[in-house]
């Protein structure tokens, strides 16, 4: 005998479903990240700098704005532990 298989439902389709009052739990997994708010700013960069970021983005193959969010993380971070005394193991 063949497998037949089930058309997973649109969103809209779920949207429908929950609607009408069916139950729609099967088709979320609860496995999800939480977005903290995003705040924008501004800052002022030297074409020398902006040319150093542009290249590191494209040899990583990732935006301008991703590679200046992990430098700065990884500064933080350091800086971090640095300043944190290291604990006797």
């Amino acid at each position: 005998m063949p497998k037949t298989s089930k058309k997973t439902p649109t969103a809209d389709e779920i949207a429908e479903m929950a609607s009408r009052g069916e139950d729609i739990s099967a088709y979320f997994t609860n496995k999800f990240t939480v977005v903290r708010p995003v705040r924008r700013v501004n800052i002022d960069l030297t074409q020398g700098m902006l040319r150093a970021l542009d290249e590191r983005a494209a040899r990583l193959n990732i935006s301008r704005q991703a590679v200046i969010k992990t430098l700065l993380w990884r500064a933080l971070n350091e800086r971090e532990n640095k300043t944190r005394p290291k604990r006797a193991g």
